[in-house]
C-alpha cells in the first residue's frame, strides 16, 4: 500500500519536548497565556496562579497549565523525573504567578535545574529560590516558600485559577482553593499575608479561556500531532486495509460493519475519555458501500451500529456488486479527519497487444473514478486558495470551478447540470482536542482545518437505473501566514500549508469481478511465454515503486518485469499494467552513480496508453516514474540484462537514454525526491530517526513548512522582505552590498549597575584605536531616565550631520572607519536601543547605521538581590536573538560556584552566546515592536544636586554601611548603587563616584574630561545660572527624595547646633566639685565654722559643702549661661547653608 505501516510501535520520544522547547515557541506560549490578562474587561484577572503538587492538592488544571508552558515536563509519561531519584513532593514544589508583563516562579534548588531550560528565556522572569545551603534548613525553606507566595501576589486584586483540566469541567469553588495547603498558610501570622487568601483577593476560574489557548496549534503541538496522533491515525487505516487484504478471496462477503470496525473502535474508545459532546456527522467515522452511501445515510449521523447486511456483493445498483465505497476516519481527541472513496473494480484494462480487441472498462467504475478525481483536484485547489485568502467563500468558488473544469477535461460535460445541485463543500476549523470552532473565530488561523467535498446521489445517466451513491473526499491541513513588510513600506502575506493526511492513499481499487481478475492474470502469463506483444522476457519479478505527478498518486510497490519491447508492472490490488514501447515517446534512465541515490526510469507515454493505465497515473504531461532502489536485485539485473538491450532500437524505434540531474524537469525532480525519501526510510533501522524519515517520506514538504510555521507562530509582527529568505533558511546570509559596508557599525555594551562596562569600553577603544575612529555614547549620569530613545535618536542625527559637513571624500573615508560604541547604564533593556534605531523618524539617518554586535557585561557579585532573586533585566540583557556575547568582568575563577551557576543560567537563556573573560574590564582568552515590559522590582533613580563639598570620611563610612542595612523582599528603601560627581572638602578636584552596594565596592576617581553626547535639552534649563558643586544619582527600590537628602546631609560639613542654657539638674558631679574647690574658703555665715575638713554649725551638724553652696551654683550657672548666650549670638550671626541650598 501507499500508506507506510510502522515497523514497530513508535518510540516514546522522551527527549523531543525538551529539544522542541525553542525560545520563540516557549515565549509565544507564555504570551498567549498573558493575553488573557490583557483583555479589556473589568472581570479579567490581573494574574494567573498555578500551584503544583501537594500545595494545590494535585489540581489537574494547574498541572495542565504547567505542562503547556513547560512542554509536558510534568506529564505522567515523563521518565526524566523518575530517573532523577528525587521524591515527587520535591520535584512538584513549584508556584507560578503569571502577570501581564512578568512572571514569578517559586521553586527549590533541586527542581530549579529541571525548570531552567524551559523558562530561562521568558522575559521579565523572577526566580524565588533559595541556595542549596539555605534549603537545608527545612523550617527556613517552608517560611521562605510562604513569604515568596505572599510577595508574588502582593500587588494583585483579582487572581485567575486554572481550576479544571480539559474535558473535566468542575464547578469552581473558591473555598476548595482556600483548602490548598499553601493558600491556608497565607493566613499565618508573622510570615503570612495577614488574613485569609479568599477574603483578600477575588478569585475566578480561567479554565475555559486556557482551553482555547491549548487548542491552538504551534510547532511543538504540531510535532506531537505528527509523531503521536497522526501515527496512531495512520495505523487505523493500515488496519482498515488489512481487512481487505485478508478477505481478498471472499471480499464480496465483506460487510460495512467488518470493514469499518477499526475506525469505529478507534473513535468510540477515544470518545470515552475525551468528554467531547460534539456528535455532528462530519466528525464521525463511517464506511458505506455503493448505493447505501446516499445523502440521507451520510447525514444521518448514526454510524455506531452499522448494518451487517450491507455487503460488497449486494450494495450496487439493483442489488448487484458495488463499484465503490466511501470511508471516513476521525481522531476522537484530536483535529485529524479524512475521507476517501475507493473502488471495487478496475479503472483500466491492461494492454494485451491490440487496442481494437480491448474489452470495455466497467462504465460505473470509470465514471465514479473520474468524478472522484475531479473532487480531489477541487479540494486541493480549495486548500491552496484558503491558505492564501483565509476566505471560505472564495475557496468554495475555486473548488466548484475546478470540479466542473475537471468534468470537462474528462469529457463528462453532460454530467454538470445533473451534479450542480448535489455538490456540498465545507471547511471546518478544529481545535487540538477535536472541537469544531467557527471559521470567523479570531483564533481559527492557528487551528487545523478539514476541507470536505461530497457529490451526493450521483445518477446513473448511462444506464438510467437510479443512483450510484455518493463520492466523498476530505483532507486535514494546517496553514501558516507570515506578514511581510515590503521595501516600499507596504504589507503582504507569505503563506504555506501542509496536508496532514496526505499519507492516506487517495486512490485504491480492488479487482473483484472474475473477468477483471482473469484479464490481469492473462497479462501476467506473458512472463512464461518465449515471445509476446512486449517482446522477449529479459528479467524481473522483484519489487519496484511506481508513481506519477497526479494528485491521486503516491509511490506504490509492485513487481516489475522487463521485456525487450516493454515492461509489466503487477500490483496486488489493481492488477497488471503493461506498457509497450509503441505507447512510449521517450525512455530516460537516471542514476546518481551512488549507492545511496535511487535510480529512476522516466517514461513519457502517448495518449493511447491512458485506457491501459489506472486513473492515478493520468497526468497532463503523460509521464510516470519507476524507481529502482540501489543495491537491489532488480537494479543490478537492469544493468546486466536490460540496459544494453534497451539501448538498441527495436521494432518500435525506441531506446533508453541516460539522464543527468540538470535534465530532470521540476515534476520529475519532485517525484525523485519523494522516491529518495522513501528509500532513506526503508534503509534505516527502526528507531526515532526511522520515525522521522517515515514522516518526511509521508509528508515531503514538512521541513519547509515547519520552518515557515515556526516563524509565523512566534509573532504577528511583519517581517522585512530582505530578512525573510534567511528566516526561512532559504539563504544563509543577508546579501552583502556596498551600501551595507558604508554604514556606521554600532556596538552595544549593556549590563547591570557595577558591571564595569565603562572599564571594558575604555579597554576596547584603547586596544582597537588603530582600526578606526571610535565614538562613544553614554546616557548622562544625571538623566531622569536610564535610557532616552529621543536623546539617542538626536545623537545619531548629530553624528550624520557632522559627516555631511565634511567633504565628500573625507566623509566617505571617515564613515568607513567610524565605529559607535553605545554604553548602556543601569537597568536598560537592549531592545529599547535596537527599536530606537529602527523607529528613527529620519530614514536617511536610520539607513546610515547598522548594529554589529551586542555584548552584556556581568559582574557575578552584583546579579542577585537576595537568594536567587535576580536584579531586574538581568536575563533580558542576556536574551537570545539579541546578545551575541557575555563578558564576565568580575572574578572569573571556574572554581567559584557563583560564577559557574551564572554561566549555566545564561547558557540556558541564550544557548548560542559566547562567553568572554574580562576581569576588571580587561579581555583575556577563554576556552570553552516588541513589548519590553517594566522593571520589577520597580527600580527608581533619584538625582540630587548640591552646592557644597562633602566630607570624604563621612561619605565613605555611610556608603560602606549601606550593605548591612539592606532589607529583604519587597526591598523598599534599599539603595543598590550610587553614581555621580562630587567635590570633597580636602580637595578642589571633581571626583567621579561609583558605589555598588551588593559588592560593597566604592570607587573615587578624578574626572577625566572627554567627548560626550550632545546635551539633553530636557536638563539644560534647570542648570542655567545655578552654580553646582556636584550631583549624585541613587538607584534602589521605592526611594524617596527626602530620605535620600537626609542621608546625604550626614556626609557634609555639619552646622554646629545651638547650645542649650544650663540648669541645676544639668550640672555634673565634676562641675559641682569644681565650684566647691573654687569657693570653699569664702566667708561663712553666722553660726558656722570650718574645722579644716568639714563645715560645722552651732548644733554640731557637719556638712561636706559650704553652707552657701546653692548660691555658688547659681552664680556659676549665671556666668555659664552668659557664655552660652554669647556663643549662640555669635553662632546666629554666622552664615551656615544647608547642603541643598544655593549660594547667593
Amino acid at each position: 500500500m501507499a500508506l507506510l505501516p510502522p515497523r514497530t510501535p513508535l518510540p516514546a520520544r522522551r527527549g523531543r519536548a525538551k529539544a522542541a522547547a525553542q525560545p520563540g515557541i516557549s515565549c509565544n506560549r507564555l504570551r498567549q497565556i498573558q493575553s488573557i490578562l490583557k483583555q479589556s474587561s473589568k472581570s479579567q484577572p490581573d494574574g494567573i496562579l498555578c500551584i503544583l503538587g501537594i500545595d494545590s492538592r494535585y489540581n489537574e488544571g494547574c498541572r495542565e497549565l504547567a505542562n503547556y508552558l513547560l512542554f509536558g515536563l510534568y506529564n505522567q509519561s515523563n521518565n526524566e523525573f523518575e530517573r532523577s531519584g528525587f521524591p515527587e513532593e520535591v520535584l512538584d514544589d513549584v508556584i507560578l504567578l503569571i502577570k501581564p508583563d512578568r512572571v514569578h516562579l517559586y521553586c527549590n534548588p533541586i527542581n530549579y535545574n529541571f525548570l531552567l531550560p524551559y523558562v530561562a528565556f521568558w522575559r521579565n522572569l523572577h526566580f524565588h529560590c533559595l541556595t542549596e545551603n539555605e534549603y537545608e534548613d527545612e523550617e527556613a525553606a517552608e517560611e521562605f516558600k510562604i513569604s515568596s507566595f505572599v510577595d508574588m501576589v502582593r500587588d494583585c486584586s483579582r487572581i485567575g485559577i486554572p481550576f479544571s483540566s480539559q474535558g473535566h469541567l468542575q464547578i469552581f469553588d473558591m473555598f476548595l482553593v482556600e483548602k490548598w495547603p499553601i493558600v491556608q498558610a497565607f493566613a499565618l501570622e508573622g510570615i503570612g499575608g495577614d488574613g485569609f487568601f479568599t477574603m483578600k483577593y477575588e478569585l475566578m476560574d480561567v479554565s475555559v479561556d486556557l482551553w482555547k489557548i491549548y487548542g491552538k496549534m504551534d510547532p511543538v503541538s504540531l510535532e506531537n500531532l505528527l509523531f503521536e496522533d497522526l501515527a496512531n491515525f495512520e495505523h487505523q487505516w493500515t488496519n482498515f486495509f488489512a481487512n481487505f487484504d485478508t478477505e481478498i478471496p471472499c471480499i464480496l462477503e465483506l460487510s460495512e460493519s467488518q470493514a469499518g470496525e477499526p475506525f469505529r473502535s478507534y473513535f468510540s474508545h477515544g470518545m470515552i475519555s475525551s468528554h467531547i459532546t460534539d456528535n455532528s456527522p462530519s466528525r464521525q467515522p463511517f464506511v458505506l458501500f455503493g448505493t447505501h452511501s446516499s445523502k440521507e445515510n451520510l447525514n444521518s449521523g448514526n454510524f455506531n451500529f452499522p448494518s451487517e447486511g450491507h455487503l460488497v456483493r449486494n450494495t450496487g445498483l439493483g442489488g448487484s456488486t458495488t463499484k465503490h465505497m466511501v470511508v471516513q476516519c476521525v481522531s476522537p481527541k484530536g483535529p485529524l479527519a479524512c475521507s476517501r472513496t475507493y473502488f471495487f473494480g478496475a479503472t483500466h484494462m491492461p494492454y494485451l497487444g491490440n487496442d481494437n480487441e480491448m474489452e470495455k472498462t466497467a462504465d460505473q467504475v470509470k465514471l465514479l473514478s473520474q468524478i472522484y478525481a475531479a473532487v480531489v483536484e477541487a479540494v486541493w485547489a480549495a486548500i491552496d486558495s484558503y491558505s492564501k485568502t483565509s476566505s471560505a467563500t472564495k475557496a468554495k468558488e475555486v473548488a466548484e470551478q475546478m470540479f466542473f473544469n475537471m468534468l470537462d477535461a474528462f469529457e463528462l460535460t453532460y454530467f454538470k447540470s445533473a451534479l450542480r445541485g448535489k455538490t456540498n463543500f465545507q471547511i471546518q476549523a478544529v481545535s487540538n482536542n477535536g472541537r469544531i470552532l467557527p471559521l470567523d473565530n479570531e483564533d481559527s488561523i492557528y487551528l487545523v482545518k478539514t476541507v470536505v467535498m461530497t457529490i451526493y446521489d450521483i445518477p446513473d445517466l448511462l444506464g438510467g437505473r437510479g443512483y450510484l451513491g455518493s463520492v466523498v473526499f476530505s483532507e486535514s491541513f494546517l496553514a501558516s501566514q507570515i506578514l511581510v513588510k515590503e521595501t516600499d513600506g507596504g504589507l503582504s502575506v507569505e503563506t504555506s500549508y501542509i496536508i496532514l493526511t496526505a499519507a492516506i492513499p487517495r486512490s485504491v481499487s480492488w479487482l473483484v469481478e472474475d473477468n477483471e481478475v482473469k484479464l490481469s492474470e492473462k497479462a501476467q502469463h506473458i512472463v512464461r511465454e518465449e515471445e509476446s506483444f512486449l517482446g522477449t522476457f529479459l528479467t524481473g519479478g522483484d519489487g519496484a515503486y511506481i508513481s506519477s505527478s497526479n494528485s491521486l498518486s503516491r509511490p506504490e510497490e509492485g513487481k516489475l518485469y522487463f521485456f525487450s519491447d516493454g515492461l509489466l508492472f503487477c500490483h496486488p490490488h489493481y492488477g497488471s499494467i503493461t506498457i509497450s514501447k509503441t505507447h512510449m515517446t521517450s525512455i530516460r534512465f537516471y542514476d546518481g552513480d551512488s549507492t545511496s541515490v535511487v535510480a529512476a526510469l522516466v517514461i513519457d507515454y502517448k495518449r493511447s496508453l491512458l485506457p491501459h493505465l489506472p486513473v492515478q497515473f493520468h497526468t497532463p504531461s503523460h509521464s510516470l516514474m519507476i524507481a529502482l532502489f540501489p543495491k537491489s536485485k532488480l537494479y543490478k539485473a537492469f544493468y546486466t540484462q536490460v540496459f544494453s538491450a534497451w539501448q538498441q532500437r527495436g521494432n518500435s524505434g525506441m531506446n533508453v537514454k541516460m539522464s543527468q540531474d540538470a535534465c530532470l524537469s521540476t515534476e520529475h525532480e519532485r517525484l525523485h525526491a519523494s522516491m529518495q525519501k522513501l528509500f532513506d526510510m526503508l534503509s534505516c533501522p527502526a528507531g526515532e530517526r526511522w520515525s522521522q524519515l517515515r514522516m518526511s517520506a509521508n509528508l515531503p514538504d514538512l521541513d519547509s513548512f515547519l520552518q515557515h510555521f515556526t516563524i509565523s507562530s512566534v509573532s504577528d509582527e511583519p517581517v522585512m522582505r530582505d530578512h525573510l529568505p534567511m528566516l526561512l533558511q532559504q539563504s544563509e546570509t543577508v546579501p552583502d552590498n556596498q551600501a551595507e559596508n558604508d554604514k556606521v557599525v554600532i556596538t552595544i555594551l549593556a549590563g547591570l549597575p557595577g558591571c564595569r562596562s565603562n572599564d571594558l569600553c575604555s579597554f576596547l577603544v584603547t586596544f582597537n584605536k588603530e582600526y578606526g575612529r571610535w565614538l562613544i555614547y553614554r546616557q548622562a549620569m544625571d538623566s531622569p531616565e536610564c535610557f532616552s530613545a529621543v536623546h539617542f535618536q538626536t545623537y545619531l542625527t548629530s553624528v550624520v550631520e557632522s559627516q555631511h559637513n565634511r567633504s565628500v571624500r573625507l566623509a566617505t573615508y571617515s564613515r568607513k572607519k567610524m565605529r559607535l560604541l553605545v554604553v548602556l547604564q543601569e537597568y536598560t533593556d537592549v531592545i529599547d536601543v535596537v527599536q530606537a534605531l529602527q523607529t528613527h523618524p529620519d530614514d536617511d539617518v536610520k539607513a546610515s547605521f547598522v548594529i554589529g554586535a551586542v555584548s552584556t557585561c556581568v559582574e557575578p557579585l552584583t546579579c542577585y538581590m537576595e537568594h536567587r532573586f535576580l536584579f531586574p533585566k538581568f536575563l533580558d540583557q542576556c536574551s537570545q536573538g539579541l546578545v551575541s556575547s557575555v563578558v564576565f568582568t568580575g572574578e572569573t575563577d571556574q572554581r567559584n560556584t557563583l560564577f559557574v551557576q551564572l554561566q549555566n543560567l545564561i547558557r540556558a537563556a541564550n544557548p548560542a552566546v559566547a562567553f568572554i573573560l574580562a576581569e576588571n574590564g580587561i579581555v583575556t582568552r577563554y576556552d570553552g515592536s516588541f513589548q519590553v515590559g517594566p522593571v520589577f522590582p520597580p527600580m527608581v533613580q533619584v538625582c540630587v544636586r548640591f552646592s557644597q563639598p562633602l566630607e570624604k570620611m563621612r561619605f565613605v563610612a555611610k556608603c560602606k554601611a549601606l550593605k548591612s542595612s539592606l532589607k529583604p523582599s519587597p526591598f523598599f528603601g534599599n539603595i543598590y548603587r550610587i553614581v555621580g560627581r562630587v567635590k570633597f572638602s580636602d580637595s578642589d578636584r571633581v571626583m567621579e563616584v561609583c558605589h555598588n552596594t551588593s559588592s560593597n565596592s566604592l570607587s573615587l576617581a578624578p574626572v577625566q574630561e572627554g567627548p560626550t553626547p550632545p546635551p539633553d535639552s530636557r536638563n539644560d534649563s534647570r542648570d542655567h545660572g545655578r552654580p553646582q558643586e556636584g550631583f549624585l544619582v541613587f538607584f534602589g527600590c521605592s526611594l524617596k527624595e527626602g530620605e535620600i537628602k537626609d542621608w546625604l546631609r550626614q556626609t557634609a560639613k555639619q552646622k554646629p547646633p545651638r547650645k542649650a542654657l544650663k540648669t541645676r539638674s544639668m550640672l555634673t558631679l565634676q562641675e559641682i566639685k569644681s565650684i566647691h574647690v573654687k569657693r570653699h574658703l569664702d566667708p561663712l555665715p553666722a553660726g558656722y565654722f570650718y574645722n579644716g575638713t568639714q563645715f560645722v554649725n552651732f548644733f554640731g551638724d557637719k556638712m561636706d559643702y559650704h553652707p552657701l553652696m546653692d548660691q555658688f551654683m547659681n552664680d556659676y550657672l549665671e556666668e555659664a549661661n552668659c557664655e552660652i548666650e554669647k556663643y549662640n549670638r555669635e553662632l546666629d550671626e554666622q552664615e551656615f547653608q544647608d547642603l541643598f541650598e544655593q549660594k547667593t
